[in-house]
């Protein structure tokens, strides 16, 4: 790998064809693929690697021709894997430069926590950003049969998206994932905020006391054995643009009134004329009873009082869940929209693997294998389209924990499921950028979950068949993706990342909100059929807008740039696992 000076190549017209990188960088001894994404047909054979002051470092290497993808009319993959020495450099195809490339077994090193700043700025209750108490109304009971109106204190926990609905749906798998990411990487998380989320350390890893927020509300939101909540909040939030601090929504007990809670009720809600399709508890019982069992778990040295109550809590709803089985969906409001999620054994299973890490009880190891049974495969994986929030969430972790706590007959099964799902997948990503998931509403959160399972797969197989897959599902999330932008806000401090999101607090305060994952790219279709879209400026991205795909980094397109605090979560797993991986590399 000795440097000679690079010789200057022409030839391709660099506003029609871009070479997309990781922006975020690459682990030295991790494999490393950018994608030429050209709008045209063009043919290329190789390409070089350049030092940052622009001596060549290798090549020529093969440039590989792939499918197109989107507006790619054409597509090449250019592993420079044989790169591990540690620093800056460019790829350079027929005089086309890629923006620098960092190669450092540091490159995620803390990035886990920069995602936890927008899990604080999203925090209800005492919001450490605005260092106010955000809802304190919160909330009168809505459709039940007896108790309808009644006042029940559940202030806390995080808000959905750019909007400040609420859901356990995505709060409790939110919180699961953050205490995963704990346990799985331990050392990698920092300590610079209290429990409160203000700085200043607290002796307790800034993930827990976040994970402990959520666990908070949740334990509000499930307050007795006969009532299981499941949202707070409606769409109603929507008539007015306000920031947290401010919100002057009016659900009928006038603005900036209290707001509706709606209970589980295993039959379809909706107060208006819009209805979602419930029949059970089992899914949203089935996410309280994982989140309070490996909260129990972690707790346990912690704060003994409080593991004891979340194990309670999650006994009972686990039984709950057994009792009542099938879905309890969002409730919509004045627009159709609500999450559809149409499975739960996924649920119950992981809840199962809790419980029998948590208790030991062989009988949840079996009842989790029973439901693993139910849901080998999370149906979105193969699939050219799903609702909105269909089959959630977006990967099983339950068959990783069943790995974990079974004998080799459940570790077998659990491998199996996970090589099944990632095979469908597969089928459909013989594309450059090595992307086969729907582009439906929040496609960035099914490329997080591509790569987790990928990993998780990996992990417990030992088999690398998937990794260039699991690699380029990462990558397209931190830039090797069409438009070259990454779908983490503020992420790098110096690369291209959403300026414009959906979201009031962003526009208003003229804030940059660092860690939060927006929706992602979307079919064209949905893009021009969801209700209230328009563009407020020219689309600086219409080159790259052309394909069946799109993504505008523009205030309103609430379909693809908009910060989703459940997406953030789940990516804190991923980037906690490569910080780890960075760390075990010997300097």
């Amino acid at each position: 790998m000795g440097c000679t000076q690079a010789r200057p190549e022409v030839g391709l017209d660099p506003h029609r064809h871009a070479i997309r990188v990781n922006q975020v960088g690459y682990l030295p001894a991790n494999p490393k693929v950018a994608v030429l994404c050209s709008l045209d047909t063009t043919r290329v054979r190789e390409f070089t690697v350049e030092t940052s002051d622009g001596r060549r470092a290798l090549g020529p290497l093969p440039a590989v021709a792939a499918r197109p993808f989107g507006p790619c009319a054409s597509t090449h993959r250019l592993d420079f894997s044989a790169v591990r020495g540690e620093g800056h450099y460019r790829l350079v195809v027929a005089g086309v430069r890629s923006p620098l490339v960092r190669i450092s077994r540091t490159a995620y090193a803390s990035l886990g926590d920069s995602l936890l700043w927008y899990m604080r700025q999203q925090r209800s209750g005492y919001n450490p950003f605005f260092r106010d108490s955000v809802h304190k109304k919160d909330a009168l009971l809505v459709d039940h049969p007896t108790r309808e109106g009644e006042f029940i204190p559940v202030s806390g926990g995080w808000a959905d998206a750019a909007d400040y609905l609420q859901y356990v749906t995505t709060s409790a798998n939110a919180t699961y994932v953050m205490m995963m990411a704990y346990r799985e990487a331990p050392d990698t998380w920092g300590d610079a905020h209290l429990a409160n989320g203000l700085p200043g350390p607290n002796g307790v890893p800034d993930v827990l006391d976040e994970a402990r927020h959520g666990l908070e509300w949740l334990l509000r939101m499930f307050p007795e054995d006969s009532l299981m909540l499941n949202q707070l909040g409606d769409d109603r939030d929507h008539a007015f643009l306000d920031l947290p601090t401010t919100d002057s929504s009016d659900y009928g007990w006038g603005r900036g009134g209290p707001r509706p809670v709606y209970p589980c009720t295993g039959k379809p809600q909706g107060l208006f004329a819009n209805k979602n399709r419930s029949t059970g508890f089992a899914s949203t019982a089935g996410k309280y009873t994982s989140a309070f069992a490996i909260g129990a778990q972690l707790f346990a040295d912690r704060d003994s009082a409080f593991a004891r109550r979340l194990r309670e809590r999650a006994l009972v709803a686990y039984e709950i869940g057994r009792a009542r089985p099938g879905v309890c969906q969002t409730a919509p409001g004045r627009a159709p929209y609500f999450y559809e999620e149409d499975n739960w054994a996924d649920d119950m299973e992981l809840g199962a693997t809790q419980l029998f890490q948590l208790t030991k009880s062989a009988r949840y190891l079996t009842e989790a294998a029973e439901y693993a049974r139910l849901e080998p495969v999370t149906p979105w994986m193969g699939a050219d389209t799903a609702n909105h929030y269909q089959w959630y969430p977006w990967h099983n972790n339950g068959h990783y924990e069943l790995w974990r706590g079974g004998g080799a007959a459940e570790r077998a099964t659990a491998v199996g499921y996970y090589r099944e799902g990632l095979e469908r997948i597969g089928r459909r990503a013989e594309n450059g950028f090595r992307i086969g998931i729907p582009f439906i509403w929040c496609s960035a959160n099914l490329v997080v979950s591509l790569a987790t399972q990928a990993r998780l797969y990996r992990e417990m197989s030992g088999d690398t068949r998937f990794v260039d897959m699991e690699m380029a599902a990462l990558d397209w999330i931190f830039g090797a993706n069409p438009w070259g932008m990454s779908m983490v806000i503020g992420i790098p401090k110096d690369g291209v990342f959403p300026r414009d999101p959906h979201s009031v607090v962003a526009k208003n305060l003229g804030v940059v909100l660092t860690g939060g994952l927006i929706d992602g790219p979307v079919y064209r279709s949905i893009f021009q059929n969801l209700r209230g879209i328009h563009l407020f400026q020219p689309d600086e991205f219409a080159p790259f807008n052309v394909g069946h795909i799109v993504y505008h980094d523009d205030m309103g397109d609430y379909s693809t740039n908009e910060p989703i605090m459940d997406g953030t979560a789940n990516l804190t797993y991923l980037v906690g696992a490569l910080a780890r991986d960075g760390a075990r590399v010997a300097p």
